[in-house]
């Protein structure tokens, strides 16, 4: 409860310090595969961390649900090609890539359970774009 009320207050120290440490990746000789690493298993279990919430089948029927498929799809795409990417094919900017490649799918992957969200980051582009 402390914690909630510091972030709700603006005083989230420890927060900055976590993503200080994740971007102090980058400037290792190998940081930017141990960056794509840690992002990635973070995204893993954020997904995990619902499971708990709902259950590991509910979970896998929303996942799956028509509404969000592509989505979903795309999402785990993303999560194993940022694995390939530096496992793999060896590739840092291809690794790099598929890292915001995540983020904007977990974004949109995350809107899809917010009704009518999708529809208005969609407007807010397009009337942006206007």
């Amino acid at each position: 409860m402390e914690k909630l009320r510091r972030v709700l207050s603006g005083h989230e120290d420890e927060e900055q310090g976590l993503t200080a440490q994740g971007t102090g990746f980058l400037w290792l000789p190998s940081g930017l595969k141990l960056f794509a690493v840690f992002y990635t298993i973070g995204n893993i279990s954020a997904l995990v961390s619902t499971c708990f919430l709902m259950g590991p089948v509910k979970q896998l029927k929303k996942m799956f649900e028509p509404t969000r498929l592509i989505a979903t799809v795309v999402m785990l795409l993303c999560l194993i090609c940022t694995l390939c990417a530096v496992f793999w094919w060896g590739k840092k900017g291809l690794a790099l890539l598929f890292c915001i490649l995540q983020f904007l799918a977990m974004t949109w992957y995350s809107l899809s359970y917010i009704p009518y969200a999708r529809d208005a980051v969609i407007k807010c582009f397009t009337s942006c774009l206007n």
